[in-house]
């Protein structure tokens, strides 16, 4: 790969990062967050992805974000108050940031007219409402500056700061090392969007910095290329930090500037603030913009108090700010190494249990040393597997953080007012189920806000609040992830989704229906109850594509709805799609799977135990409950329905309404750990079947879904043998 290339595709991988950020620090603003540092992360996230689209000579980016940042600064140094609709502007363009750098990652067109009209909407909130003109120069006028000394001092971010004689605060002063750097800007170094401004805030950071520029390199004005800056920078810098931190200051405008770090050894402080020299009486010069007042940040300290300054009594000394803790070293690895570990971990699991099939042949005592190097290693194996998984493993943030962008984009379509509470964020699952969670989740968002949710409205005539709410919810529940999508609006009706159903002919006419049959209407082709085509719905592809995929997945997706009051639809996905615990049973002289984390308990069954009922459906009456009995046998065609063997056993599931089914089988061999092998690159999806599995014998065992098996219990669709065996 290309070494240009490769840093490229770096880049972008931590633009992506940048982004959360963002999005994360915006989303706390709008929540009521006023920590000042929210606003700094939120502007160091923009200036990190301009300085780095600089470097790669990506215009359109730069030009985007440094309008943003420079709004964003105002808001940082407290010159411009935001409100609510300030905020809204701030994520909109937030959209529009990160859509510059899929089209630079991608290499496809920009939208010009959106980013345009975004810029201007920024730009009216910034001080004169976003004037920029600027007094041209004369071209005749011969103009040129004479030496001068500008100085700057920025106290360390997050110092403490006398309230009162603005003081900054440093009892480590007299031992911290001094570093000098001297900094010359390049040509190209504007171009690319880094600003020294900037640059020296960053690098205050890490300690209090005094600037001080040296213009005596500069032309006339008449000479003068605005590429090219002439500019040099003194920068003293007192920090207990080591010169790869430095220079990590200035990596993106490595190129467009040259330095030389110092590292003063002899014991002394930072020194005194230079005073501006007087400018010598100059021609009448064009008139310059004016810049951006220092934020509190880079507010240089007071002069000490002279002889004539009113006695203060002393103050106690300020707290020694707590050191954040350090953040954890991370690595970028290529997802398909990740993926060919992870196939290796899977054969490791089979090659173990043929091992262990093949001991268990020999009869072998359990104290034997082979035995126990056995029970070791199937234990280094689990160890190795969960620690795999564990990589593969990615919290749902990033996913959910997506889901804020389509719920503001759709709320502005349809004209709602539309919040959106994230919960469980942290949760982790599979990285493959998140990247193919994305579509079926955007879709049912849309579907929330568009079907979900009334106009503000009739929201005030229910006497709702005017603003909806959408909850997005992530938890771990019995060895699967469970996503909710909740809202509070009018909830399902069940009447005109009957009717649109039977006018189309999904149902016959004098169909009686009970509300959970009616709800899962909604997940058959090409039904819709939106009365227009719109960008968000009324083309007939709907909640039938959203369950395929879920079911493409392994899981499986359930709606619960009161009317007036909102829907629930429940995401129910397994944790990784490589490996499962799962319980071997025996159907029919038929070898299958269950996972485990589907069965609640097992029992034996005892003929008084089962009564058959006048639709000849079977029953078992367990601690004064009656359950229903279903026979795996039956459903996959192996035997004649109630004709159960003596000796069967029953697995009690929970099925998604909580209500418990007993699924019957002939035996139940043991407890393993299997390899999930997927059939629907080959097979497509079968009804009732998860996946596949290899075993330690070497034969293949079918993977159920129980809960699947349970809906479709009776359908013509289940699967038989002969479809198994074909």
């Amino acid at each position: 790969m290309d070494p240009m290339a490769e840093i490229k595709a770096s880049f972008f991988v931590e633009c992506s990062e940048l982004l959360e950020s963002l999005e994360e620090g915006l989303l706390q603003v709008q929540g009521g967050d006023t920590d000042p540092e929210t606003v700094n992360a939120v502007f160091r996230a923009v200036h990190s992805i301009k300085g780095g689209a600089g470097a790669f000579g990506l215009d359109d980016l730069v030009h985007f974000a440094h309008r943003f940042e420079t709004v964003l600064d105002e808001v940082r140094s407290d010159r411009l108050a935001i409100d609510a609709d300030a905020v809204l502007l701030f994520l909109k363009s937030a959209d529009s940031l990160s859509d510059l750098v899929a089209a630079a990652r991608d290499e496809t067109p920009v939208d010009e007219a959106k980013n345009t009209v975004v810029i201007a909407e920024l730009e009216t909130l910034m001080p004169g409402g976003g004037d920029t003109n600027e007094t041209s120069n004369d071209a005749d006028q011969e103009l040129n500056f004479a030496p001068m000394t500008l100085s700057l001092d920025l106290p360390a971010i997050g110092s403490q700061v006398d309230a009162d004689i603005g003081e900054v605060t440093d009892e480590a002063a007299a031992t911290t090392p001094v570093w000098t750097i001297r900094f010359t800007t390049e040509k190209g170094l504007n171009q690319s969007g880094n600003e020294p401004l900037f640059l020296m805030r960053a690098l205050a950071e890490l300690g209090p910095v005094t600037a001080i520029c040296d213009t005596a390199d500069l032309p006339s004005l008449k000479v003068l290329d605005p590429s090219q800056t002439n500019l040099h920078w003194d920068l003293t810098l007192s920090a207990d930090t080591s010169q790869t931190d430095i220079e990590e200051v200035f990596e993106f405008a490595q190129g467009l500037c040259t330095l030389a770090i110092t590292k003063n050894t002899s014991d002394q402080s930072t020194p005194d603030t230079a005073d501006i020299e007087a400018l010598p009486d100059l021609p009448d010069l064009p008139a310059l913009p004016d810049l951006p007042a220092p934020s509190v940040d880079d507010q240089a300290p007071a002069q000490p108090a002279t002889e004539n300054t009113p006695h203060e009594a002393p103050k106690p000394p300020a707290p020694t700010p707590t050191k954040a803790a350090p953040v954890a070293a991370t690595v970028r690895v290529d997802l398909e190494r990740i993926d060919r570990l992870v196939n290796l971990v899977g054969e490791l699991v089979i090659n173990q249990a043929m091992l262990s099939q093949s001991l268990s042949a020999q009869n072998l005592t359990s104290n034997t040393t082979i035995s126990t190097g056995l029970d070791e290693f199937q234990q280094l194996t689990r160890d190795i597997q969960d620690s795999v998984m564990a990589i593969r493993a990615q919290p749902v943030k990033p996913l959910f953080q997506r889901m804020s962008r389509i719920v503001r984009e759709a709320a502005h379509d349809t004209h709602k007012k539309v919040r959106l509470v994230l919960e469980g964020e942290a949760t982790e699952i599979d990285k493959t189920v998140i990247e193919r969670l994305a579509d079926p989740l955007t879709h049912m968002i849309r579907n929330a806000v568009d079907h979900g949710l009334e106009t503000p409205e009739k929201r005030e005539q229910s006497d709702k609040d005017p603003e909806g709410t959408i909850h997005l919810r992530a938890t771990h529940r019995s060895g699967r992830v469970v996503i909710e999508i909740q809202d509070n609006g009018a909830g399902i009706n069940r009447e005109r989704v009957l009717s649109i159903a039977q006018s189309k002919g999904l149902v016959p006419t004098d169909a009686v229906l009970s509300d959970a049959e009616i709800d899962n209407l909604l997940f058959m082709p090409g039904f819709s109850t939106a009365t227009e085509i719109s960008n968000l719905s009324g083309r007939g592809v709907g909640m039938d594509v959203v369950k395929r995929a879920i079911q493409s997945l392994g899981g499986r997706i359930s709606i619960q709805s009161t009317p007036g009051h909102g829907s629930t639809f429940s995401i129910s996905l397994p944790l990784t799609l490589a490996v499962l615990d799962g319980m071997v049973i025996e159907v029919s002289e038929q070898t299958m799977v269950v996972p485990l984390s589907s069965i609640v308990e097992t029992l034996t069954l005892a003929d008084a135990e089962i009564q058959t009922l006048d639709q000849g459906t079977q029953v078992v009456h367990i601690r004064g409950k009656f359950v229903p009995l279903l026979d795996l046998a039956v459903e996959f065609g192996y035997r004649a329905p109630n004709v159960i063997p003596e000796d069967a056993v029953v697995l009690f599931i929970s099925a998604e309404d909580g209500e418990p089914y007993a699924l019957v089988v002939d035996t139940i061999h043991e407890q393993r750990q299997v390899v999930i092998k997927g059939l629907a690159d080959s097979y497509g999806y079968v009804p009732g079947v998860a996946a596949a599995t290899i075993l330690g014998d070497g034969k293949i065992a079918l993977i159920l879904d129980p809960v699947d098996l349970i809906a479709r219990a009776g359908s013509p669709d289940t699967p038989t043998a002969l479809s198994m065996a074909g």
